[in-house]
């Protein structure tokens, strides 16, 4: 295993730019690298087969550092821990952190099972919602604009390694919909059928919307299907996060045609 390099100053170039993308939600666009920390994070990106650009290590966490973290990088630095508490947003930082070239832009595969984010905002929902479409098979996820930065450093962490099995589109005007060859679905609290009622499609394209808004009118009349969510415990609605959870995994069960 190669020695790391030591950086000490925090005028470092490469630490400036490491500021700019852990601290500004899309400054990862323009740096055409993301960040992210932690060893399950790391760990997850290793495993999905990530070459990591750079390696970050504190310098009370390097001599502890699996061997993999540095031998599959093609760089690491070790830095003090105070400089690596500015690029955290952990409040106990990890002592360790890759920087991963952001994949290429990708095209949309028009009959795949699809999550469509349509101007969901917050970012832990974002990285919920992820999670769920990795976990119940939906392996494409398009974020219409307005939503949260999929590769924000929020997001990522929300996401707990979702992305790096996801093939990931943000950004997409609706207009770009059309080329889906699925049907979509969208939930609605006032028409379509009760989801525990209802054979959903096998492979479909959910749309989950606005935390306070909701799928957007066009989304909402481009969709095939209708679903309601009983919630006999009165509650006014769900988080979306939570409804998209359901609705996932309602259309992962055996059955559905």
């Amino acid at each position: 295993m190669s020695q790391p390099t030591p950086i000490t100053s925090r005028e470092n170039p490469l630490l400036k730019e490491l500021r700019k993308v852990t601290q500004d939600t899309t400054a990862y666009r323009k740096a055409g690298r993301f960040w992210i920390e932690g060893d399950h994070l790391c760990s997850a990106a290793l495993q999905r087969g990530l070459k990591p650009a750079v390696a970050v290590f504190t310098e009370t966490f390097w001599p502890l550092a699996p061997a993999e973290y540095a031998q599959a990088a093609i760089k690491s630095i070790v830095i003090p821990a105070p400089l690596f508490r500015e690029l955290s947003g952990l409040e106990s930082p990890a002592g360790v952190g890759f920087v991963l070239d952001l994949p290429g832009e990708a095209a949309l595969l028009p009959d795949a099972a699809t999550v469509i984010l349509d101007r969901v905002q917050d970012a832990g929902n974002v990285g919920s919602i992820l999670r769920s479409a990795g976990a119940f098979g939906f392996r494409q996820v398009v974020a219409l604009k307005g939503s949260a930065a999929l590769w924000s450093p929020k997001v990522l962490r929300a996401g707990m390694g979702a992305h790096f099995g996801l093939h990931l589109i943000e950004g997409m005007d609706e207009a770009g919909l059309q080329a889906l060859q699925v049907p979509i679905v969208v939930t609605s609290s006032h028409q379509g059928e009760l989801i525990q009622n209802l054979r959903l499609p096998a492979v479909c394209a959910w749309a989950f919307g606005h935390e306070g808004q909701g799928v957007g009118a066009g989304l909402m009349a481009r969709a095939s299907v209708h679903v309601r969510i009983g919630q006999p415990g009165g509650e006014e609605s769900l988080n979306v996060a939570a409804a998209a959870a359901i609705c996932l995994h309602a259309s992962s069960l055996p059955g559905q045609s």
